[in-house]
């Protein structure tokens, strides 16, 4: 999860964040060149004396600095439509899992489980207990394997609401009368944090999402869910 005075994005958990931290970096690096690139016309456009007639006559800067952003774009453009591809891929998961959301708490159906059902809210100030974040923490957390591909089916009962956890690169909203899917991979075992990145109401900032993920063999064991 993220930590006081973070700069950069969270660590990756799953291999579709690990794609969009690269691309993050690639085009961050892009537009420090194209930055630096500017600030250096402008200093030299400052610093210079203009005394050269035939700068309104040049046909092949004009033709450079047409085509080097094109150039740019189809650098940035390429990467991210791959990776725009690969989070909508669905290639049979091993677990489907649908998350409702209401104002303000979610509902999680495990359908592959005889259609296991439960609420999750967040837990109030009063019934933190020590090593509990505050506005992050719920009763109810999601239990599910690493390692294994998830298909999760999200959708909303009332208004929109978003299905977000940074780590793992999900962001889903949630609409009524639509079931939108996503997929994940985790890598890592550990517990994971997100938060409903849709303004929903008054308490929209009081329904967090936490995925407590765990190796495969001890999830196949039993119940483990934390009800």
């Amino acid at each position: 999860m993220a930590h006081a005075a973070q700069v950069g994005l969270q660590d990756a958990t799953s291999p579709i964040m690990e794609e969009l931290i690269t691309f993050h970096d690639h085009a961050l690096m892009i537009i420090f060149l194209i930055c630096s690139l500017v600030l250096y016309a402008l200093f030299l456009t400052l610093t210079t004396k203009l005394t050269n007639t035939n700068i309104s006559d040049a046909q092949e800067m004009e033709t450079v600095w047409t085509i080097l952003p094109a150039i740019i774009l189809v650098l940035i453009a390429l990467p991210s439509l791959r990776i725009l591809y690969m989070t909508d891929e669905v290639n049979d998961p091993s677990l489907t899992i649908k998350s409702i959301g209401h104002q303000w708490y979610w509902t999680y159906e495990y359908t592959d489980y005889g259609g296991l059902i439960f609420n999750s809210y967040m837990l109030p100030p009063l019934f933190l207990e020590p090593g509990d974040l505050r506005l992050l923490d719920v009763d109810n957390r999601v239990v599910l394997p690493i390692e294994a591909p998830i298909r999760m089916m999200i959708t909303s009962q009332d208004v929109l609401h978003s299905w977000a956890v940074p780590t793992l690169g999900l962001k889903t909203d949630a609409i009524p009368g639509r079931l939108n899917q996503t997929t994940f991979t985790a890598t890592r075992p550990g517990v994971y944090y997100g938060q409903c990145s849709e303004i929903c109401g008054a308490n929209h900032s009081f329904m967090p999402i936490v995925l407590e993920l765990i190796p495969l063999k001890i999830f196949e064991m039993g119940p483990v869910f934390t009800l």
